[in-house]
């Protein structure tokens, strides 16, 4: 068993170094909202401090909400028994792949994919069949590619919107995904995480296709939630008592905090699609920006907050790029073998969850970056 470091916090700790010495630092290597939690959910927290001593608990109402959530934007039923409570997405996916699946099982996954899944799948010791996705098919999996798998694997994670490439699977091919699933008995783990962060219209859940399919999903990116570490797994019916008896040796329960805060946060609806416009603003200065870094190939950014760029032309190690780019412009981005361990030399991925003015200081440092790297000079 062999889990692979993730480099990305390689260069993010190199930018806190630099930014203790005092440079002026951009953070764009983590997929993290630079917004805190909405304002409403910050003062029931501290309502909440003042008056509850708090401890080991499962918020009724919350899981409440969250099954109210699936029928508002899915349209999809779904028992809140199934919903369970845990610290983040991680844990949701430690737990879904130790509840369904047993060491020694092969599970597909695309590559590109966010560098957890296989360092997760392999600390388990489940085995990642990873499918090279490219542009022809825009860095996702298909029904089609998991139909040629020979033998069918036991399980599959589908990510939509992805990362690193905030691509989105179409609503017919995530159902020809889930016939292919059903008709091979191929277990679906569906990571949701970036749910609400469209740009090309709602995602659906895989649940609208695949009703029995593990569900991931956060309070870490629409609700701008990430340092209070909360999260949820969907699991069937048939799966709870063991998803239960996983979660309350590992995990217990997340913060009672962050599950008050959470309840609240799931509301403020206003607030949140005002952080949508700003990533929407953020993705098009991206976008309109990139001619001039030389970046002509990127992962259409369909939804999360991510450019996934080609810097083929430029070098074949993304590890001392990122680095070089950081200790030249004070940009830190992440570099691309961190979720594609084959051709990611190749790749690097800039996250635009930050301000649009620091997009904006960013892009001031970046565009003679690139020229001169281009040319084969260093910026003075």
């Amino acid at each position: 068993m062999t889990v692979e470091p993730f480099r990305a916090i390689t260069i993010s700790r190199l930018a806190h170094q630099l930014k203790a010495e005092g440079r002026s630092i951009i953070h764009m290597e983590f997929g993290q909202p630079s917004t805190g939690a909405p304002a409403a959910a910050i003062a029931r927290a501290h309502e909440v401090l003042d008056a509850d001593a708090m401890g080991y608990w499962e918020s009724p109402d919350l899981r409440a909400r969250i099954t109210r959530l699936y029928d508002d934007r899915y349209g999809v039923t779904v028992d809140p028994d199934r919903i369970l409570l845990t610290c983040g997405a991680s844990p949701a996916l430690v737990l879904a792949l130790s509840t369904r699946f047993r060491p020694g099982d092969r599970i597909a996954l695309a590559r590109p994919g966010y560098v957890a899944y296989r360092n997760t799948l392999r600390a388990l010791h489940l085995e990642p069949v990873e499918i090279a996705c490219g542009p022809e098919t825009r860095f996702q999996l298909t029904a089609t590619q998991l139909q040629a798998l020979d033998p069918a694997p036991a399980g599959v994670i589908i990510a939509s919107p992805a990362n690193p490439t905030g691509t989105v699977i179409p609503d017919a091919e995530l159902a020809a995904i889930a016939e292919v699933c059903r008709a091979r008995d191929i277990a679906i783990v569906s990571d949701e995480i970036y749910h609400g962060l469209s740009y090309v219209g709602p995602t659906p859940s895989m649940l609208q296709f695949a009703p029995d399919a593990m569900v991931i999903n956060s309070f870490s990116k629409y609700w701008s939630m990430a340092g209070w570490r909360l999260g949820w797994l969907l699991v069937p019916e048939g799966l709870i008592d063991a998803a239960r008896a996983y979660i309350g040796n590992m995990f217990l329960t997340p913060p009672s905090l962050s599950q008050h805060a959470g309840r609240v946060a799931m509301d403020a609806v206003d607030e949140l699609e005002a952080h949508i416009d700003t990533y929407r603003r953020n993705r098009q200065l991206m976008l309109d920006a990139l001619p001039a870094l030389g970046l002509q190939k990127i992962a259409p950014p369909d939804g999360a907050f991510y450019i996934w760029a080609d810097i083929g032309h430029l070098t074949d190690d993304s590890v001392a790029f990122c680095e070089d780019l950081l200790r030249d412009t004070g940009v830190a981005t992440a570099p691309g073998v961190d979720f594609d361990p084959v051709d990611g030399h190749r790749f690097i991925r800039f996250s635009f969850a930050v301000s649009t003015p620091e997009i904006e200081t960013a892009l001031a440092r970046l565009i003679p970056w690139f020229a001169n790297r281009a040319h084969g000079t260093m910026p003075e």
